[in-house]
């Protein structure tokens, strides 16, 4: 793992730009510099931060994923409605980034998170006290709102304190203890489920978060080095919006991002009907297999740590696309055949997730590394993209899940061929054009 206090320091101090693209122009517009208290946080201690930032995302999906059926059951409703909790959470996930990230650049990261996780814990209560569907889909945006805050400013920290390749491997790092979550989850939410009913899942969400607010209070820095005070100004704003979106390294990375989450969410809001509905195991056991995904993913953060020094970034997601145009193959053949058989299904869900371990940490990294002057708002406006394909996906999958495996495995077919195709092309192409970009005055 490189890095250390000094390099961390270093980074902090002086952010240099790694590419050999043509130099863009010096902005016009400079922002003070505050105080680098984060010069102080080891890459591990980044690391642990970050994991337990990002793992609030696994956490709040996976201990959702084998309740469903049970909330159903429970409060009389069909199918589009409860995958509709899914799909709320994913949009107001998307939406709020584009309210948090400016607003993280502008006061700096700290404030953020510590409302975001009070909007969190808040809805989580509402959540569990809920007396119909509509009303979870409501506590669920809310959800989904609060936790926006804790990813968009995670993803704004790597580039606050790393330069794009380092904060990679900070962030696979990071990434490989999001995955340990991320199998706790959905065997916890199983064991809840059966023995207390979909409600406990929802209050464990609200527990984590409560124990999360309390960590960052007492023990996260400002990690922001740059706050703007035109952030979050109507055309400041628009203009970073359209020089953002015009970096070819943005588009590719965030691309990739979409297309690899997108499959990942399809697991995450089919899988419980697939594994309970289709297959009929019951809850705990299912989600002990839904867990077994993590583990491969687990695999794919930690070869994407050993890849990323030899291979780079564009690299790195290049040899995983092999993992994840393998999964596809399979899971086109799942859907032509409609297997009915546990490994038939898990086997391609776990090429998938070794390919995603790769093309995660790279692509989240990849996206805000040309911005360390607008971290805040690059994070938020990949973080919408993705989660607005993931919003498309989980409308169209409550409407195709049809007491068959097709739907679920074509979905994750499609998306696995776009990521490879993806990883290939654009990212090839752009995903080493990281040259700092000027911030829009």
């Amino acid at each position: 793992m490189p890095g250390s206090r000094a390099a961390t320091a270093a980074a902090v101090a002086a952010p240099t730009s790694t590419s050999t693209s043509t130099p863009t122009p010096t902005s016009t517009s400079t922002p003070a510099p505050s105080a680098a208290p984060a010069a102080l946080l080891s890459p591990a201690f980044a690391a642990l931060v970050l994991a337990l930032l990002m793992g609030l995302q696994p956490v709040t999906t996976d201990l959702m994923l084998p309740a469903l059926p049970a909330l159903a059951a429970d409060l009389h409703a069909p199918m589009a409605p409860v995958q509709l909790t899914m799909a709320a959470l994913i949009l107001a996930f998307g939406l709020a980034q584009l309210v948090w990230g400016p607003l993280a650049d502008r006061v700096g990261r700290r404030p953020v998170l510590l409302a975001g996780l009070a909007l969190y814990v808040a809805a989580s209560a509402g959540a569990a006290l809920a007396g119909n569907v509509l009303a979870v889909v409501a506590w669920r945006a809310l959800q989904g709102a609060g936790m926006s805050a804790a990813v968009v400013c995670a993803r704004a920290m790597v580039r606050d304190l790393y330069e794009p390749h380092e904060g990679a491997m900070v962030m696979a790092r990071a990434l490989t203890g999001l995955g340990l979550l991320a199998i706790i989850s959905p065997t916890l939410g199983g064991v809840l489920v059966a023995n207390f009913g979909w409600r406990a899942a929802v209050v464990a969400m609200g527990v984590t978060g409560a124990a999360l607010t309390t960590f960052i209070a007492l023990r996260l820095p400002e990690t922001a080095r740059f706050q703007r005070p035109a952030a979050t100004h109507l055309r400041p704003l628009l203009r970073q919006l359209g020089a953002t979106l015009r970096h070819p390294g943005f588009r590719a990375w965030t691309a990739l991002v979409s297309c690899s989450y997108g499959g990942l969410f399809i697991f995450l809001a089919g899988s419980g009907f697939v594994l309970i509905g289709v297959l009929g195991l019951a809850p705990g056991w299912a989600g002990l297999v839904m867990s077994s995904c993590s583990i491969t993913y687990i695999g794919g953060t930690l070869l994407c740590r050993r890849w990323i020094p030899r291979l780079g970034l564009a690299g790195a997601v290049g040899r995983a696309g092999w993992f994840s145009l393998a999964a596809g193959a399979a899971m086109f053949m799942l859907a032509a055949t409609d297997s009915r058989s546990v490994v038939a299904v898990m086997l391609p869900v776990w090429l998938y997730a070794l390919g995603h371990g790769v093309h995660m940490p790279c692509g989240q990294a990849g996206a805000v590394g040309p911005f360390p002057k607008a971290a805040g708002l690059s994070s938020a406006l990949a973080g919408f993209v993705t989660a607005a394909v993931a919003f498309g996906i989980g409308l169209w999958l409550g409407r195709s899940l049809d007491g068959t495996v097709r739907p679920f495995a074509l979905g994750m077919g499609s998306a696995a061929l776009l990521t490879a195709l993806v990883a290939w092309t654009l990212v090839r192409r752009d995903g080493e054009r990281v040259q700092v970009a000027p911030v829009a005055a």
